[in-house]
This record gives structure tokens, sequence and C-alpha cells, in this order.
């Protein structure tokens, strides 16, 4: 059995039925005795009951794209909370579109995050200059949470993300004009770009899919930089000082990835338990002789 909740009301589905129910085929809502509710997975479904709900999403992703698109859709939603202290304290301001000076919300400055969806991205100055931050569901308890390049603290702007596609391409260049040696990523995080035989100097960069985010340094650190589908000709265009980038990873819908963006990979499993060696036998005892005790 598979179990949703819409309105307050418990529904157990067997699994044979998901792929006939109607927000199987990308209609999230359902019809309860208190009017239309919206389904959500469960904590109490198995591994294969999520694994199968993972599978449904991203499935009926391209369709609810193209849906919303032909039918004039406004396409996902987006909603970000900012806070002025940490932990979620002090002054707060919702914002469901681009802002281009955080100070005008009354908000003196921005210590704290909550991303109820998304993803966006933040910047370290007004109108959407400078240091770039990408902010994808959840919660940001302290501005360290949202950068490792310890560079900047300060929030000022953000506008939504654009993600127009599950797939994802990318095209990376050793020199301006898409010149030089050349690697494509397709589908993929890469951690390390060094790992893949390509020099850490990208100067010019082609998003032909997807939206992606790029690091200064290995393993996802240093300042971030967001390659939107189209044309990045020299490194000026996405805001870099250096054309230095060691790492990148895709940015993913919230609409289609509800389970949250990023992850690292799971942990190689430890290795089994050798079973313990059985004890010695010891030797027997040696033979009397007839006639001595």
């Amino acid at each position: 059995m598979f179990t949703v909740t819409a309105e307050g009301c418990c529904l157990l589905i067997p699994l044979g039925s998901l792929s006939q129910c109607p927000w199987a085929a990308g209609d999230p809502t359902i019809q309860t005795p208190g009017g239309t509710g919206t389904v959500q997975l469960q904590q109490n479904n198995t591994v294969e009951e999520q694994r199968i709900w993972r599978m449904m999403e991203q499935q009926n992703a391209p369709e609810q794209l193209a849906a919303g698109k032909s039918q004039g859709g406004a396409g996902p939603s987006f909603k970000v909370v900012l806070f002025e202290f940490e932990n979620f304290q002090g002054k707060k301001a919702e914002f469901s579109s681009e802002c281009k000076d955080v100070n005008e919300k009354d908000l003196k400055k921005v210590a704290s995050v909550i991303v109820e969806s998304g993803p966006w991205v933040a910047y370290d100055r007004h109108g959407f200059k400078g240091e770039q931050f990408i902010l994808e569901k959840g919660e940001y308890p302290r501005w360290d949470t949202w950068t490792n390049s310890q560079n900047s603290h300060y929030l000022l702007s953000l506008r939504p993300l654009k993600v127009d596609s599950a797939e994802h391409k990318l095209h990376l260049f050793e020199n301006p004009g898409f010149s030089g040696q050349k690697i494509e990523v397709i589908d993929d995080d890469v951690p390390s770009l060094w790992g893949l035989g390509f020099k850490d100097r990208v100067a010019s960069v082609k998003a032909l899919n997807g939206t992606w985010v790029g690091y200064q340094y290995p393993g996802y650190r240093g300042r971030q930089f967001v390659f939107e589908r189209g044309d990045f000709k020299h490194w000026n265009d996405w805001d870099s000082p250096t054309p230095q980038i060691q790492s990148v990873r895709r940015v993913r819908d919230m609409q289609w990835h509800k389970r949250g963006c990023f992850l690292p990979p799971d942990p190689s499993p430890a290795p089994p338990v050798p079973d313990p060696e059985p004890a010695p036998v010891p030797p027997p005892a040696p033979a009397t002789k007839a006639g001595h005790p």
C-alpha cells in the first residue's frame, strides 16, 4: 500500500493502482471530503514505495513543463523568506519574485533564509551584482550555510532561478570564445574537473540544457557561478574575476525534485564482518598402558 495525505485525510492506495491515479500523470491534486488537497509523500512509506514515487515525478517532469507552456501556465511557484537575524529571528520578509534591494523591504541585513520553493540565486550587492549564492529548497540558519567562500556575508538582492529542462548538458572551454580544450558534461555532477583530465582554467561556457552552478574549487567549494541556458564567451559574462572553475553541478527544479536538489553520493557500504575463527580443538589425551592406573 502507498500512503498519501490530502487536506488531513489519509489515503491508502495499492501500489498497482499508482499509475492509474490522475495525479500520477502530473496532477498533484485530489478530491477529499474537505475539498481539494495536494498529494504528499509520507514518512512511513517504504524505501521501495519512495523510489517509485521519485521515478514517477521524474518521468512526469517533461509533460508538466510542456503543459505549463502550452496552456499558459505560470510554471513552478517560488517562495523564500528572509530573516534579519540568525536562526530565523527578527524581522522577516517573504518574496515570490525578484527583489533588487532587500533594504527596501525594511531589512537592514539578512542572516538566515528559508526557501519554501525554488531554486533562487542571491547576490551580495544590490541589483543582482556581486558574489552569487544558490538557494535551493531548505533552511539556512546562518550565512555560512549558503556560501563557503568566506568572502562575503551580505545578501542584498535575489531572483528566482530559471530551470527550463529536466535534462542537463554543459560545455566548458579552456579559452575565451569557445576555443581551446573542451569538456562536455551531460546529466551529471562533477566534483573535480581535474579528475576528468581537464585544467582548472575555464574561460568560456555553453549551457545547452538545464541550469548549472560552477565552483571556484574542487568539491563544490569557493565562489559560485550560475549558468542558465545560453552562451558565456568570457568569464566576465558570469561575473568572475578569474577564469577558474574546478567543479560543476546541476541545479534541480523543486517542482520535479521535491526531495531536494544536490545530494552527496551515498558512502560505500562497510565490508562484511568476517565470521570468527573456530576455537582450536584440544589434542586428544594420551592413551594409558594396561595394568597402570
